[in-house]
């Protein structure tokens, strides 16, 4: 969780926050008494919040996010969440500048008209239309129920020796962003994504323009997923969650909202997983930031608990919700400020559930408890029913791992006495079955090690350490199995700590049977004098039967042949490209659940990820196979 505490220095605030002083206005209260320690006291909207916020969002009311939550946003979400969405009634006795003031002190970012209303690219008449018939190409998050994230050939419609002659075909520029990690969806005729302002997009397939937007709460990271209509007066609809832990259902080709739900009540809780659809019920995996608000330490940490919940597809009704620890947070003692001591609480899950339909469950990965007593229930694997959130089993991959971010870079109060070593389950689960007819649960771990355990009964089969692991080492956020090979992104980027082991970045193949290394292609420091670079792949990566797809930290997409490991294609993202609305505008860091995504001749590849001190960047990039 390292990369989730220091965004808070790189999300791109313009200037040091200023520690201190006394709110003022008609408030007594102090931000130091607010928990808003890093926020700049001195700015406009300090008074504001004091006096109009600060009594939900610094006091734990049930879905008001945490101080610490609303930095991440931007501030023209926060700016449109006070004007027309949720805060609309509780924010009209301010003013438009005082909104304003408010949502810039919160980000320490300026808000311009821009990053209110964007200047887009809009399609034509010609081209606002929908293949209404055209499918989604890949259910879900990983290209199917079973997250292996795997093309084949024949779809992706190039392999090995068509490479050298992708060429870029088109790019779209996320207006207001730092970073692109909403995994397309291809569908309809249409690219569907969300971005970091929350707005989603329509974009034609063939051109980009923009068919339609729908502005969400805040940041969309999870990728979207479409419906097929139960009968054919009912609209096809699109899945997806926001940073605040808001789940919605909008119309494919209307963009205009269906449904929205808060599936989980603790006001830190954020759904980065993708949703899986899977016969009419949407399995939502829910996540927390809870994990910044132990900075302050005054703050009774912690009393998040992960969970999956169930919800019907039409409607948005919760059918059931399973908790990763069982028993709610209760007082434990007090912290080393005075403050109460919380406990269990965390596994946070952050993944995408993978769906056995044979077994009749899903899958998901937890993270560490937030604080102490650690459980039985960290960092593991789980097998829930599908049809009623009963665990059917448990593996744990890492014991006794408590971690938050008041243990980085120096152990504040309500550092755990467990002081990590926070090894999540960031990537999601895979179900993969060998040619012998065995299926396996691959867990992906930030301790750089894979593991494979038996499918009906959760025992460990093999376990393969390829990183050093660390607070940002290891897999972060997904693996690709095709066949009977499983391919494996190692990041290992420096982390703030002393390792005795030196990192291990780059990409490995394994024998999905036992776990033996098939072939490795380390990835050399190539950064040359970028800022913010470091190499390393963090982000999910794809694989066809003949080629990996792998874009990495240090701005590259790399394209290696899956039998060998040789790297056949090397291109530089971050370079500046022409976008369809005439602007220019570049990638960065390629980090997140987003990965790249051959299909029908055409490859599409998000790149920008200004978060955890990575290079920033806002492109979706559209290649082509050149015809000869």
């Amino acid at each position: 969780m390292f990369r989730r505490l220091i965004v808070l220095l790189f999300v791109g605030f313009s200037t040091p926050f200023a520690v201190g002083a006394t709110a003022g206005g008609d408030s007594d209260v102090q931000v130091s008494e607010l928990g808003l320690r890093g926020f700049n006291a001195k700015a406009s909207g300090a008074p504001l919040y004091a006096k109009h916020c600060a009594s939900c969002h610094s006091e734990g009311v049930a879905r008001a996010p945490n101080p610490r939550m609303l930095q991440f946003l931007t501030p023209g979400s926060i700016y449109r969440t006070l004007v027309s969405g949720v805060m609309q009634p509780q924010a009209s006795v301010l003013s438009d500048v005082e909104k304003r003031q408010v949502a810039e002190y919160l980000t320490n970012v300026v808000l311009t008209d821009d990053a209110i209303t964007p200047k887009l690219k809009m399609c034509g008449d010609d081209r606002t239309g929908f293949a209404a018939k055209e499918p989604p190409e890949f259910p879900n998050w990983g290209l199917g129920y079973d997250n292996k994230r795997d093309v084949s050939t024949e779809h992706a419609a190039f392999g090995a020796t068509d490479v050298d002659r992708l060429q870029l075909k088109w790019a779209f520029a996320y207006p207001n962003a730092q970073r692109a990690r909403s995994h397309p969806l291809l569908a309809a005729g249409a690219v569907f994504m969300g971005s970091q302002d929350g707005t989603v997009y329509a974009l034609d397939r063939e051109t980009g323009c923009v068919k339609w937007t729908y502005v969400a709460s805040t940041e969309v990271r999870t990728g979207i997923v479409m419906s097929s209509p139960v009968k054919p007066e009912e609209a096809t609809l699109l899945y997806f969650g926001d940073l605040l832990g808001n789940v919605y259902a909008i119309e494919a080709f209307t963009g205009k909202l269906k449904w929205r739900v808060h599936p989980d009540d603790h006001p830190g809780s954020t759904i980065t997983g993708t949703p899986t659809l899977y016969q009419g019920r949407l399995h939502v995996p829910v996540s927390s930031l809870e994990v910044l608000s132990a900075l302050n330490d005054r703050y009774a940490c912690c009393t998040f608990r992960g969970s999956v919940v169930t919800l019907d597809a039409a409607t948005g009704e919760k059918l059931w919700q399973t908790f990763t620890i069982p028993e709610p947070a209760s007082k434990q003692g007090a912290n080393r400020a005075g403050a109460d001591a919380m406990g269990p609480s965390g596994a946070p899950i952050w993944n995408s559930p993978a769906i056995d339909e044979q077994r009749g469950v899903l899958y998901v990965g937890t993270g560490e408890n937030y604080s102490s007593p650690a459980t039985k229930t960290s960092d593991s694997i789980f097998a829930m029913d599908i049809t009623t959130g009963a665990i059917r089993w448990v593996y744990q991959a890492t014991r006794h791992d408590a971690w938050n971010a008041a243990c980085a870079p120096a152990n504040g109060a309500n550092c755990p006495k467990e002081n990590g070593p926070d090894f999540d389950f960031g990537a999601a689960m895979v179900l993969a079955r060998h040619s012998s007819g065995r299926d396996f649960v691959l867990g992906p771990q930030k301790a750089g090690v894979v593991h494979a355990v038996d499918a009906d009964t959760g025992k460990l089969v093999w376990k393969t350490k390829l990183g050093r692991g660390g607070l940002h080492g290891g897999v972060h956020f997904g693996i690709a199995a095709t066949g009977d090979r499983v391919f494996v992104p190692i990041s290992d980027a420096p982390d703030g700590r002393k390792h005795k082991k030196k990192g291990s970045p780059g990409l490995y193949a394994l024998d999905l049977a036992t776990g033996d290394v098939l072939w490795r292609q380390p990835m050399a420091d190539e950064c040359a004098g970028r800022e913010f670079c470091a190499p390393g792949i963090g982000a999910a990566i794809t694989a066809t039967p003949e080629l990996v797809f792998a874009g990495a930290l240090d701005g590259y997409l790399r394209i290696h042949d899956a039998k060998t490991g040789t790297m056949l294609r090397k291109i530089d993202t971050s370079a500046p490209v022409t976008t369809v609305d005439g602007s220019t505008a570049h990638g960065g860091s390629m980090d997140g659940a987003t990965a790249p995504l051959p299909s029908r001749g055409e490859l599409f590849v998000n790149s920008g990820y200004n978060f955890a001190g990575h290079m920033p960047g806002n492109v979706l990039l559209v290649f082509g196979v050149k015809i000869k």
